[in-house]
């Protein structure tokens, strides 16, 4: 399998200074960062809690997709949302302290009590959850 990569490039200090990340690996752009709209309001910024989100529902969604298709279900819509919260670590300093999963599908053939045990199922084969294994991850699903 191919690796990825993604390079950030850092000016100052950490309350004052500013990046800009860049994915390299598809070209897709540049997009800034700061510490200041990490911790409060984004203000059209990016940040890595937020990279981390679309990682983690990017990749349910695919696994969801594979996890239904090896049960001869097909999705005719998957959304997935991660809500990464960013909060204080004892000793100082700052952790992901949460990841929260929100999949709503339609998924013809299926019932809800399947669905959502396959979601679980997907969630937790899901290679960027288990990248986040040490972080409380909860997961919300459901048919629409």
């Amino acid at each position: 399998m191919p690796s990825r990569d993604a390079t950030t490039h850092w000016e100052g200090g950490l309350q004052n200074g500013k990046g800009t990340v860049t994915f390299d690996s598809s070209n897709a752009g540049q997009f800034d960062v700061s510490f200041p709209t990490r911790a409060g309001n984004p203000d059209g910024q990016t940040s890595p809690e937020e990279l981390i989100a679309a990682a983690h529902s990017s990749c349910l969604a695919m696994n969801l997709s594979g996890v239904l298709g090896a049960n001869d279900l097909v999705a005719d819509a998957i959304d997935v949302s991660a809500e990464v919260t960013l909060g204080p670590e004892s000793g100082g300093g700052f952790r992901i302290s949460g990841i929260a999963l929100t999949v709503r599908a339609t998924v013809p053939g299926v019932d809800n009590d399947k669905f959502v045990e396959l979601a679980k199922l997907a969630e937790s084969t899901c290679p960027v959850t288990k990248a986040l294994s040490g972080t409380t991850i909860t997961l919300d699903a459901a048919l629409n």
